[in-house]
């Protein structure tokens, strides 16, 4: 009697943590759903009740059923990001570029520590650019251009070493252009098109601290 006790509770444990990830980042992802407005029905398959979110749609997962891509890029999407986004612990792509999204990046995309890309671009997004985003270590890719973001480019960026492309033209940014660590390889082209946006750094007379008002 004592060993089928145990032999139940064995099984009701295993039962109770092989979902947990899965149910934590299917929440994640539904949060993000409720917050969209989907007018061609592309989350449709984002059904909460299943176990983990490995068999809906755009979503992407490695053999660990842990969401490692999300493939929303020109779906027709309205809506917010949504800060719980930020527990897909092992995301490496997060592609959301050419909808409608509005309202600001959530800081919580910086918990993303295995985000190889990060591509918002062609949105509607405001508010300024997450500092966070600086704690990204494994960032290549970060496309932020064609929204109207604001405000400084935060200086911690500028220690993504791994940073391969950066684009945050045709938003309103402000303040000078970092010149130091890993923006030191891009070219003007990277931030055209910010009318309040100074020359580099390096330029002398332009220091970081230039008005934003």
């Amino acid at each position: 009697m004592a060993f089928w006790a145990l032999f139940v509770l064995v099984i009701a444990v295993t039962l109770s943590e092989a979902p947990a990830h899965a149910n934590r980042e299917g929440d994640a992802l539904y949060a993000l759903r409720r917050a969209l407005k989907d007018p061609d029905n592309v989350l449709q398959s984002w059904d909460p009740t299943l176990v983990n979110p490995c068999t809906w749609f755009h979503v992407t997962c490695d053999k660990d059923n842990r969401v490692t891509r999300l493939d929303l890029g020109n779906a027709k999407l309205y809506g917010r990001l949504v800060p719980e986004l930020g527990r897909l612990e092992r995301l490496q792509y997060l592609e959301l570029y050419r909808n409608n999204l509005v309202g600001h990046i959530p800081k919580e995309l910086g918990e993303l520590k295995n985000l190889l890309s990060l591509d918002l671009y062609n949105n509607n997004l405001t508010g300024s650019i997450p500092p966070t985003l600086s704690k990204l270590t494994n960032l290549r890719f970060l496309r932020l251009n064609g929204n109207r973001l604001t405000g400084r480019i935060p200086r911690e960026l500028t220690k993504l070493r791994s940073l391969k492309s950066l684009d945050v033209s045709n938003n309103n940014l402000c303040g000078t252009i970092p010149t130091f660590g890993s923006f030191s390889k891009f070219t003007q082209k990277s931030f055209e098109k910010n009318p309040r946006l100074k020359g580099p750094e390096l330029m002398g007379s332009v220091s970081y601290d230039v008005s934003c008002d």
